[in-house]
């Protein structure tokens, strides 16, 4: 079954694009991959390039994004670029910048399916292993929280509530076996609020920012001109970080994610403990599906990536 095997890309593909907090112009480019590599980030433009594989033990910053490096090589705002390799199915990709930071597109992780579906999918004769979660794992930070428990299949129950009329208590809940992510999730952009837009710029934050890559809202409506492109894209934006957060385990993870109030930094506390002391301790099994008999017994749903029935890659 397909489903099992590892992908690529099947050619490279560029871009380019402006960084949403540095405001540098990047140009990105994904390129295939060998089995079993994972996704590596590639800053081309240090002498000598510099790899950083896109593992927890490379996350060096959270704030406000997630950032990964290997000594004074950065690479930030990883995560809508993550989402988009992991609803793909994509397990190895080597992603060249020449700059310090993942373009923000349109603030979604749509343009970068864009450019995975322009430059085709490839399957690996090498079998998926899945992180599956055995025993309940959580994190806090005062009220905040991020916690995962067993299921049998990825599902995401998100809830946020900012002291704003338009984001007070949304929550969400999304079984991602079934493509849903493609549909309801990928085109859910970043946010931030007018209010809040000089301090982040005085911080050196949110330079490249704009209405064309992310939803501005100021104290009683949303600026952009087109409005929102789901009623709740507040919250749907917020399950898209947790997609992209926990790629960085570096396989598709079965369990059910519940976040309230959490982001970048509390996500990646729990995606570490998954990748270190979960698996030691037997909360988190390393499963490799061959075959779909195997399902069963691991109790895992079967496993839908990519694209809604009748399109192709």
């Amino acid at each position: 079954m397909t489903e099992f095997r590892e992908r690529t890309l099947r050619s490279p593909i560029s871009c380019t694009g402006v960084g949403l907090h540095s405001g540098a112009t990047v140009q990105l480019t994904l390129r295939p991959a060998a089995a079993g590599s994972g996704v590596v980030f590639v800053r081309t433009d240090l002498s000598p390039a510099v790899e950083i594989a896109a593992r927890p033990e490379n996350v060096v910053d959270t704030s406000f994004a997630t950032t990964l490096g290997v000594g004074s090589a950065r690479v930030g705002t990883v995560e809508h670029l993550m989402a988009a390799l992991s609803g793909m199915g994509i397990d190895n990709a080597r992603v060249e910048d020449n700059g310090p930071e993942i373009p923000v597109m349109d603030g979604s992780a749509a343009p970068f399916i864009y450019l995975i579906r322009t430059a085709g999918i490839a399957l690996q004769r090498r079998f998926k292993r899945f992180l599956v979660i055995r025993r309940p794992l959580e994190v806090r930070d005062g009220d905040k929280r991020a916690r995962i428990v067993p299921a049998s299949q990825l599902a995401i129950s998100c809830t946020i509530d900012f002291d704003h009329p338009l984001i007070r208590d949304q929550t969400l809940h999304v079984d991602l076996s079934d493509k849903v992510f493609y549909r309801e999730i990928s085109r859910a952009r970043t946010f931030g609020f007018l209010s809040e837009v000089e301090d982040l710029k005085k911080r050196g934050l949110a330079k490249g920012g704009s209405l064309e890559n992310a939803i501005v809202v100021d104290e009683f409506s949303v600026l952009n001109a087109e409005g929102l492109r789901y009623p709740d894209e507040f919250v749907r934006h917020k399950i898209l970080d947790v997609i992209g957060d926990l790629a960085l385990c570096g396989m598709p993870v079965i369990g059910h994610f519940i976040s309230y109030k959490s982001g970048h930094s509390l996500n990646q506390r729990l995606v570490s403990r998954l990748n270190h002391d979960a698996i030691a301790s037997g909360a988190a099994e390393v499963v490799e599906v061959r075959e779909v008999r195997q399902l069963e017994k691991f109790s895992i749903a079967r496993p839908s990536f990519g694209l809604p029935e009748g399109q192709t890659a």
